[in-house]
């Protein structure tokens, strides 16, 4: 049947970013995001190893390859290929992410051939008048695993169907004597001709994973010969793996944050200590750096900071449990001493479309210290109650056990006052009862709390001098409409827990929080060993067209510790753990006029730094530091306390001569108590983070766009005292 061979695509190129399509010796376009990077060096496309010689790697938002249109008709067509997918879309638009298509659904003309939700897939064609589709559900095709896949028309015969590994999956009988009819479109391979746009900016409807040997024909092969073409499956497992070192020389994405190995981020969540490692999970996209088809991705640590990727916990499955998406929730431990997950499920079917569903780890049975493979229970573990709290608002599970009792708690929304955590009480963490809401907030005094909360934390956080016990509970508000306070606060009060009557009642109605700026979202949280509160968030502050540019969106915060201070006031710092990360020491000084100091700090460079700095204000009415800045101060950002209205602000008006990247002046008030600053900075790339006094913090985000604007320079004036400077470069967290 090699007669009949129209185009053969190898991809044993392994490197550059043409593909030779080698029936007619063409060179065809490979497209890539990082073909032309804009904040990172270019790259080629991703190449690894295939079946025989190179394969690759689709990354699922970026990667196609486009050949000319075939403007002949079609009586018969067999298309195979290797392929081992990374994960499955959506399926936006009820649209095939395409393998390879040359199709316009719309005039019913062409064909298509690719995957769909849940690791279901099709082949699908157009004679122009009537569209015909053949379906292979019951045999998916498994992720990260070679398939070798083969679609066959036969126009004589009427018959679509569908091969995996050589063996039939799937048969559609459809009128004979038919033809496929081309429309003047391109020949696409890992890029649908008709995608769904996202945002403006997003390409969905894409391939994500390894192509190898792909193959058309004119002719319907024969069962031996595509068994033949099959052979067998390959001993070595195909490398799908997300790649951190795709980012290489990034000048935004930060080191020693916690950020996924690619593509999209939102909050952190379920962080635990578990048989000496910590866990954290996150709300991940594989798919490209936009939210869509939500996963929890996975990451273990010996210390919070250098953490290595293992595989998805929790992916969106085929079912009536969390078909649309594996949103937040938390862990635990049961009384067996197995970790459990607890997570919003989503499925858009229903009405309400979240509820709470269970998955426990398979640690026990096998050994994994890594906590790979999760056992989903199958059925859901909470509903929302009738009647009860906001519909559409249900998620993000906090569960912790006392004197024998597990309770958890799920944040939505009392209609008309305010957010609110709902309670439940279980004694076996499976059959949970509601309770009553924990605390119901006040949004018409308080607006800022919104209209129903997300991502509820509860912790004992210290004890009175009559020994009463006081507990910390964080929430994240969310709204109903509109809002311009969305996506900018976590807010905190302290009160008491009464185990009796099952509620928590604030010593001030008045929320509170921890970072006066406007970035710092997304609580999640544990108790460490040590007994420490230990707090993760994230960061977002890019748009579409910055996040489409680089790849990536959105990173963890700094782990930080919570508690009550010495001086009866709660405080914020980073975790110790960070000092390990330091590099040389670039600068130590100590009780320097500002210029004398600003005179050695001019030596002084870096985007990747720390910095501990006391200043005494003296008569100046603002006091701080100037970071990220350029030497004609063109671009820069200030970060510094206003005495007048005695708060700590970042003014990143000046942040980047880009005119599309988020600017503006954040903070809030800090009560220097003493009455001098004291600042311990981060700075990461883009992320910047500043610990004032040790009882708030101010996060926020930069994209500076010179390559220059990495100076300091403090701010001050002729009576400002620096009492001490010290500034450490910064390691990475990650071997890529």
């Amino acid at each position: 049947m090699k007669q009949n061979l129209i185009a053969h695509w190898s991809f044993d190129e392994g490197k550059g970013n043409r593909i030779r399509e080698h029936c007619t010796g063409r060179e065809d376009n490979i497209h890539y995001i990082f073909n032309e990077a804009k904040y990172k060096p270019s790259s080629d496309p991703l190449w690894v190893k295939g079946l025989k010689g190179n394969a690759l790697l689709f990354d699922g938002y970026s990667t196609w390859i486009s050949a000319p249109a075939d403007t002949r008709a079609f009586k018969s067509i067999t298309i195979e290929c290797w392929i081992a997918p990374r994960s499955y879309e959506h399926g936006d638009g009820g649209r095939l992410s395409a393998i390879v298509n040359q199709h316009d659904r719309e005039t019913k003309s062409g064909f298509v051939l690719g995957l769909f939700r849940h690791s279901s897939w099709s082949f699908q064609i157009g004679t122009g008048d009537m569209w015909y589709e053949v379906w292979s559900v019951s045999d998916p095709i498994p992720r990260d695993t070679w398939s070798h896949v083969t679609a066959v028309f036969n126009g004589a015969d009427g018959k679509l169907a569908l091969y995996l590994n050589g063996k039939q999956v799937a048969l559609q009988n459809i009128p004979k004597n038919m033809e496929i009819k081309l429309p003047p479109v391109e020949l696409l391979i890992g890029k649908n001709n008709k995608p769904s746009i996202l945002h403006g900016v997003f390409t969905t409807n894409m391939f994500n994973g390894i192509i190898d040997e792909l193959q058309l024909y004119d002719a319907p092969l024969s069962v031996e010969e595509i068994e033949a073409s099959f052979g067998q499956l390959p001993n070595d497992q195909p490398d799908t793996v997300q790649r951190r070192s795709r980012y290489d020389g990034d000048r935004h994405r930060p080191q020693f944050h916690f950020i996924p190995p690619e593509h999209w981020m939102n909050e952190p969540h379920g962080p635990m200590y578990f048989n000496g490692q910590y866990h954290i999970f996150y709300q991940h996209n594989p798919q490209g750096p936009y939210w869509n088809q939500i996963h929890w991705g996975h990451s273990v640590s010996p210390d919070m900071l250098r953490w290595r990727d293992v595989p998805f916990a929790l992916s969106p499955e085929k079912g009536n449990i969390d078909p649309d998406g594996c949103w937040s929730g938390g862990t635990a431990v049961d009384d067996d001493g197995v970790p459990v997950i607890f997570y919003a499920a989503g499925d858009k079917r229903k009405d309400p479309d979240q509820s709470i569903a269970m998955a426990r780890s398979t640690f026990g049975k096998d050994g994994d210290n890594d906590l790979v493979e999760w056992i989903k229970h199958p059925e859901y573990v909470a509903v929302l109650p009738e009647g009860v709290g906001l519909p559409g608002n249900f998620r993000d599970p906090f569960v912790w056990k006392e004197e024998g009792t597990w309770y958890m708690i799920v944040t939505s929304g009392i209609p008309g006052k305010g957010g609110t955590a709902l309670l439940y009480t279980s004694e076996n963490m499976i059959d949970w009862v509601y309770r009553n809401p924990l605390y119901v907030g006040d949004s018409e005094k308080y607006p800022k709390t919104g209209d129903a909360w997300e991502l509820p934390l509860l912790f004992p956080f210290y004890k009175t001098d009559e020994g009463e016990q006081k507990h910390i509970f964080i929430v994240n508000p969310w709204f109903l409409h509109a809002s311009p306070h969305y996506c900018k606060y976590i807010f905190y009060w302290l009160g008491t827990w009464d185990r009796d009557r099952l509620i928590f009642t604030p010593d001030d109605e008045e929320p509170q929080v921890f970072d006066v700026g406007e970035h710092w979202i997304g609580p999640s949280g544990f108790v460490d060993p040590s007994g420490r509160i230990i707090l993760f968030s994230v960061i977002f502050a890019m748009s579409p067209r910055i996040s489409n540019d680089l790849g990536w969106f959105g990173n963890a915060g700094l782990p930080v510790e919570i508690s009550m201070r010495p001086d009866g006031r709660p405080g914020v710092k980073p975790i110790v753990e960070l000092e390990t990360l330091r590099g040389a020491k670039l600068i130590e000084l100590s009780d320097f006029s500002l210029d004398m100091a600003n005179e050695r700090l001019s030596e002084i460079e870096g985007d990747m730094l720390e910095i501990k700095l006391e200043l005494e204000p003296g008569e100046a009415e603002r006091c701080g530091i100037k970071v990220r800045m350029s030497p004609d101060e063109m671009e820069e950002t200030l970060l510094f306390y206003d005495k007048e209205s005695t708060s700590f602000m970042a003014d990143r008006n000046k942040s980047s001569v880009e005119p599309d990247v988020e600017k503006g002046i954040e903070g809030g008030q800090v009560d220097l108590a003493d009455g001098n600053l004291k600042l311990h900075i981060y700075l990461d790339k883009s992320m910047i983070e500043s610990y004032i006094n040790g009882t708030k913090s101010l996060t926020t985000r930069i994209f500076p766009f010179r390559h220059d604007a990495q100076g300091l320079k403090l701010l001050g004036d002729a009576s400002t005292v620096v009492k001490s400077l010290e500034i450490w470069d910064m390691n990475s967290a990650y071997d890529n």
